[in-house]
This record gives structure tokens, sequence and C-alpha cells, in this order.
């Protein structure tokens, strides 16, 4: 095999490597002939197929298996021979198509692992802090499990529900209809149905769509001009044609609207509006809405509402609803704001209560006045209900409900109080802890002060942990593999693309670009690949290594989370090295955690939990 250098920068090398021919028709030849000594064929005594016959039958076949064979020997005998410690699987492409008699000539591409110096451990110091649980964090605790564990008893006196209580009722719920029409506008949120405006012209351009809570939605940006022409106005008109409306017509406007990055300057004027169009389809004067919001509030994560009457001198043809932003002063830089799906509807008639619908009756249902669990609004409303009595509640299904033909829409429950019963807390005494399987109250006591001296130890290990690695970090400095970096951006950065979409950025994030937040969400990487490979370095020159009892917990421990379903969990283990790996991984880490602060200067400091905590 000849092997030759062809490039070597920074941590990355490339490589031509030879295999001559004979190696590879020696190896073939060999293969052949152990085939054709087993091999059974029409004419011919087993094991005596001539070899020019295996040859052709089968020569193909085994000379793919024997060249993807030699590429491997040759690439591990590389590594091993030149003690090459690569970052990643090596890259291997073949130099030109492979003929039968010629030598296999290949190249070989890849990134190594950097040189890594050992920090000086004696010189990190960290902080320590501990922290107690006291007396009163016991008895909260303690009081809190007695709540958790409190009986049900009737109120006896004739008095009203309130927060806290609980009423036990029948109730049926049915769907309200209102008395105007359906939403107006089809197809929800689309870059096709918008028409966007801005004054100057050209300061506004649609970003692209997105998904929140399973709806479309679209982000716009608004530039914020020069100082010679800054930006005063943004209009967006929500559809192509129109809807037909007349004088004298009364329409509430509905549309989600929040800024996903950029700041919106505090003096904005939002107003929605319909705009009348005329014949040639050009626009004329518009009709605003009856509430004006000044101000950003608008603009945060709300929809925002309008009642429109159509003047009496309103021209009768197609109207375009659409929203207005008038500002005084133009941000300070690019403005997005997500457009979530419109909705106009007109108005008139009356409200229809309809049908029950499937899953809106209980009988004997015990209800937690203002608890949580039903749909907001329901159990505040059964505050003040006496036993007896019945009372109407309206509410509105969330749009993200879990039933599409329940979601968004408005609903009226009709709640018969039965009876009403308050929480009796349970006395924390010797009963009380032995119907938790403990001999006394004491005990109780002891083991709830353990329970929490335990929430204490992990956030210690966590502080600690923490400034020690962020020194580590401080202290190294070496080269990281691009391709280990890429691929742990890539991953980090899918999930902020995840949360973008779904509308769960932080508004720190938010308000940044994209570029922005590659560049840092970049760093972030490459710091992770830093500390990863220094830890891995100091385990591997430390001998630091994670025990077969060590990984036979980690995975009864994850077994223990999956009852009765331990046996598919060990062999999904077994089967699965990846994830074996990933039970590993942690377990080393905290093993070369404890190795370092052992040589590191630590100081143990007392604290109390709400400076542990807020840390």
């Amino acid at each position: 095999m000849q092997v030759t250098e062809l490039s070597a920068e920074g941590l990355k090398r490339s490589f031509s490597v030879v295999v001559p021919a004979a190696d590879i028709e020696a190896t073939r030849d060999k293969r052949l002939a152990a085939l054709g000594r087993d091999l059974r064929m029409p004419g011919f005594r087993p094991g005596k197929v001539p070899l020019s016959v295996v040859k052709k039958r089968y020569g193909t076949a085994v000379t793919g298996e024997v060249l993807e064979e030699q590429v491997q020997n040759a690439t591990r005998e590389l590594l091993t021979g030149r003690g090459l410690r690569p970052a990643l699987q090596p890259k291997v492409e073949l130099a030109g198509e492979f003929a039968d008699g010629q030598d296999l000539a290949f190249n070989i591409e890849m990134e190594l692992l950097p040189e890594i110096p050992m920090p000086d451990f004696s010189g990190i110091e960290v902080e320590r802090p501990r922290a107690e649980p006291s007396d009163e964090e016991v008895q909260k605790a303690l009081d809190g499990l007695a709540s958790r564990n409190a009986k049900l008893e009737d109120v006896t006196e004739d008095r009203p529900a309130t927060k806290g209580d609980t009423v036990v009722a029948d109730f049926v719920g049915r769907l309200v209809t209102s008395g105007g029409s359906a939403n107006l506008l089809e197809g929800g949120a689309d870059e096709a149905h918008l028409n966007l405006h801005s004054q100057p012209k050209g300061l506004a351009a649609s970003a692209g769509t997105s998904e929140e809570d399973g709806s479309r939605c679209v982000d716009v940006t608004v530039q914020p001009g020069t100082a010679e022409a800054p930006l005063s106005i943004f209009r967006v008109d929500l559809g192509k044609t129109g809807i037909q409306a007349k004088a004298g017509e009364t329409y509430t406007l509905g549309l989600p609207c929040r800024v996903v990055s950029g700041e919106m300057p505090g003096e904005v004027r939002a107003r929605l509006y319909l705009l009348p169009q005329d014949a040639g389809g050009g626009p004329v004067k518009a009709v605003f809405g009856g509430v004006e919001v000044p101000g950003t509030a608008p603009l945060s994560e709300q929809v925002l509402y309008a009642t429109i009457t159509l003047p009496e001198d309103a021209p009768e043809g197609s109207f375009v609803p659409g929203l207005r932003l008038d500002f005084k002063v133009p941000p300070a830089g690019p403005l997005t704001l997500r457009f979530g799906a419109p909705v106009l509807t007109r108005s008139g008639g009356e409200e229809t209560v309809g049908e029950a619908f499937p899953g809106g009756t209980a009988q004997d249902m015990p209800i937690d006045v203002g608890g949580e669990g039903f749909i907001p609004g329901f159990t505040e409303g059964l505050e003040g209900i006496r036993v007896g009595e019945t009372r109407k509640v309206r509410v509105s299904f969330p749009e993200g409900y879990g039933s599409a033909e329940l979601a968004g829409k408005p609903a009226e429950f009709e709640i018969t109080a039965k009876a009403l019963k308050k929480r009796a807390a349970a006395p924390a005494d010797d009963e009380f802890a032995k119907s938790l399987g403990l001999e006394s109250a004491e005990k109780l006591r002891d083991e709830l002060r353990a329970s929490i001296q335990r929430e204490y130890d992990q956030l210690t290990r966590l502080r600690v942990k923490r400034s020690l690695l962020d020194q580590l970090a401080d202290r190294a400095d070496f080269p990281v593999p691009e391709g280990m970096v890429e691929a742990e951006f890539d991953q980090i950065w899918g999930r902020v693309e995840e949360d973008r979409k779904a509308g769960r950025l932080d508004a720190e994030d938010a308000g940044k670009d994209e570029e922005t937040l590659k560049a840092e969400y970049r760093k972030i990487a490459e710091r992770r690949i830093r500390l990863g490979l220094l830890l891995s370095e100091i385990g591997r020159t430390n001998n630091i290594q994670v025990g077969q009892d060590e990984l036979a917990q980690a995975m009864r421990t994850e077994a223990s989370r999956y009852p009765g379903q331990e046996k598919q969990v060990f062999e999904f283990f077994q089967k699965n090295p990846q994830a074996l790996e990933n039970l590993r991984a942690p377990i080393f880490e905290e093993k070369v955690v404890d190795f370092m602060l052992e040589l590191a200067k630590v100081n143990d400091t007392t604290v109390s939990a709400s400076d542990l905590q807020a840390a």
C-alpha cells in the first residue's frame, strides 16, 4: 500500500492511498477459490467447479466485497500506522472508476482530534454553597402533604361556594352560535392573500410563513427607512378580492398580530379598517374601526379587534379588510410582525344556544371552585353558587383545544349544584404517618427533611459543576474540529427553528435577526464541543472508566420508568449500542467532574435556601 499526504491544514488532513492490483487480485482469487470449494453447480462435481466458471458467475460481486474490505483495511492501517485520531468518520472517495487489473486508488479526508493540554486543576477554585432545610420548610412540606391527602367533608351551613370549595354538580354544555355570519375570509393566513404597502414605498416585504399552535401564520418585515425618508405608515390589506358589503352593515374584524423580532417604537397608532374598491380596483377612502389603540400594547401577543360600521354614504361593492400602523417615530431597526388568520364576521341577529355536544355532559361531577383542569372560566363561574341552584356559565374553548369541532368556539354550560364540600386536611400525627407507611410523625418529618436536603444537594452540585466547567472553558485554548462544531450547531439550530415556527422563542432571541442568532448559537456549539473534548481527554488520560455495574444500574433506573416493560427496555439497550452510549456519557462526565473536584480548591459556604435556589 502506498500512502501520500496531500494536505495538512490545521486539523484537516488529506491522503492519497494506492492498493496494488496484485493484492486485490490475490485476495479476490483466494475468496473465489474458497467459494468454489463449497459451490454446487449442474455438470460439475461438488467442489470441482473451475475457478474461471466461479469467477465468471460471482466475480463482480466478490470484487465489490474485496474493494470495500481493502478500503476499510487500508484506512485502518493508515490511522494506526501514523497514530491519527479522527474526530469524525473519515471521508473516502475513489480516484476514478476502478477497472479489473488496475491498482485501487482513493483519497481519504479527515479532521483530527486536537492536542489537548491538561489544565492545572490545583489552580481552579470554586465555591460550594450548601443549604439546610429549616423547621419552617419542613413544616410547609408537611402541611402540603397533608393538604394533598385531605378528605372532602360536607359543608353543613347554608352558604355560597367560595374558591377552594368543591361543588358536586350536574352540567350540560351547548355550543353558542352567533347571530352574525361565519368567517367571510377564507384561506387563513397566506402570503398570496396579503397586499403590503408602506410610506415611503418598498419598506415592507413578506418574510415567509410558519405555524403556531397548528395555525398558519405569515411574517412581514418592515424596514425603518432612512433619516431623510423614515417609515411613517405601514399598511397590510388582508385579501385580494375583498367581500361584498353595503352601507349600514356592521362587521367585526379580528387579526392575530405580534412582534417577533425588532422593537416597536413607543408612539404607534394601530387601526383596523375596511377599504372600499372602485370599479377599476383602485382603493378609495378607508372606513376605520371604532377602536384605535395607541402605543405598543396591541402588538404584543394578542388579537386586535375592531367593530366597523359602514357609513350611509359608503359605496356598495367590494371591501378589503386590513391593518394600518402610523409611526410618529420609525423603529430603530428592521421590525418583523407575525400575522395569524384574520376573522371577519357580519353582525346581526340573535345568538342561538344549540343542542348538547358530545362529552359536554356529566352527573355528580366534583369541581374545585377556581381550580384547574377545565375550560378557562368554567370553575371560576361556580363561585357564589348555592346547593340546589342552577346557573349558566359562558366560556370559550381555547384555539388549541383537542377537539377540532370545539376549538375556538363559545359555549354555555348549564350547571346545577347538588352538594358543597370542603377539604379537611388530615392532622399530621402518627396515624397520618402510618397511612403513608411510616412509623410515626417524627419519622415522617425526618423523611421530608431528607427529601428537601437531597433537592438542595442537587442544586449545590449543579452550581459547583457550572462554575467548574465555566473556568475550564475560559482556560481551554485549543482548536476544535469544524465538522464537530457544524454537527452540534445544526442540532441546536434545528431546535431554534422549531421554537421559532411554534412561537416559543424567548423575548431576547425573538428580537434578534437570524445572522446574529446564528453567530451566538455557533459560539455555544463551539464551547460545547471544546468542553466535551476536554472532559473526554481528562478521562482518557487519567483512565476514568464507566464500569459494567454502573451501566447496569443506569439501565435498571431507566427500565423502572416503564413498569411492565422492563425486559423490552433491557433488550433495546442490548441491541442499540448508541442508546447504551447515551447512558454511559453522563455517568462518565460526572466521574470526570468528581476527579477534578478532588484536585481543585473547593470552598464550602453556608447560604440560605432562597439564595441557593435563586442562583
